[in-house]
């Protein structure tokens, strides 16, 4: 692991020790211990990428994960990308460039993550998914290592103020089996990809359980998370006025 990734990883450790989250990981001798494999995680919060990433215990792959080009342009948190490795993506306008760089790191033997959903999802069950894994996978042989997080919305999720003062909150990682999707239409073979994911998110809760009605837990679960179409149509919009921006930024 080089120096970089190491110093970083610690600063996460310490970081998670600080705001008291409970970390747990499942299923870590899933993960190929050598050679490419592509992690696809749902998405919950705005830190699952570290929780995915950061979450095993030491000796631990680095793992290069595909991040929105605008996280880049941040001053800080562009910089600790660009010294970790990730790799930009531009999510409304060319991802070419992104697939490139991805492919070049499976086929040098490393690990790729990204989550399939593009965004967080604040209905926080996993549905529909683009196809990037699937033709990572496709592109490289690869195999595709379905991975849930949950629990990290309750930290910093969209659409809700932060929780930092609340302590003991647990975050749990579950690395699924590791399977090539094949040959085939990618979006046929990402749906069952998300259903693979889905499976694992599904697992998490039912094993930490929550009192009814809990903003973390989707509605299908008897919590209180926003309803699957109204978080759709409100993305969606999201989607449209960035890449509005996008566009006025390149005018």
């Amino acid at each position: 692991m080089g120096a970089v990734y190491s110093s970083v990883a610690r600063l996460f450790e310490l970081g998670f020790r600080v705001t008291g989250v409970e970390r747990r990981v499942d299923g870590l001798e899933r993960l190929p211990a050598s050679g490419p494999a592509i992690i696809a995680s749902n998405h919950v919060g705005y830190v699952d990428y570290a929780f995915v990433m950061l979450g095993p215990p030491r000796p631990r792959r680095e793992v290069a994960f595909l991040a929105r080009s605008d996280f880049f342009e941040q001053p800080l948190v562009g910089t600790a990308l660009r010294a970790l490795r990730q790799i930009p993506v531009d999510a409304h306008g060319d991802p070419t460039g992104a697939l490139r760089a991805a492919v070049a790191h499976l086929e040098a033997g490393g690990i790729v993550g990204l989550h399939p959903e593009g965004t967080i999802n604040p209905s926080f069950l996993p549905l529909k998914g683009r196809t990037g894994a699937v033709r990572l996978a496709q592109l490289t042989g690869a195999p595709i290592v379905p991975t849930a997080v949950w629990g990290s919305q309750r930290l910093l999720t969209k659409w809700r103020p932060p929780a930092w003062p609340e302590r003991r909150i647990p975050v749990r990682v579950i690395y699924g089996e590791p399977y090539h999707p094949g040959e085939g239409r990618p979006a046929a073979l990402t749906l069952d990809l998300m259903g693979r994911i889905r499976a694992l998110v599904e697992q998490a809760i039912r094993d930490e359980g929550a009192p009814p009605g809990s903003w973390w837990v989707p509605a299908a679960h008897g919590g209180s998370a926003p309803d699957p179409e109204e978080v759709a149509a409100r993305l969606a919009e999201q989607a449209r006025e960035r890449r509005e921006r996008r566009l006025g930024r390149k005018s």
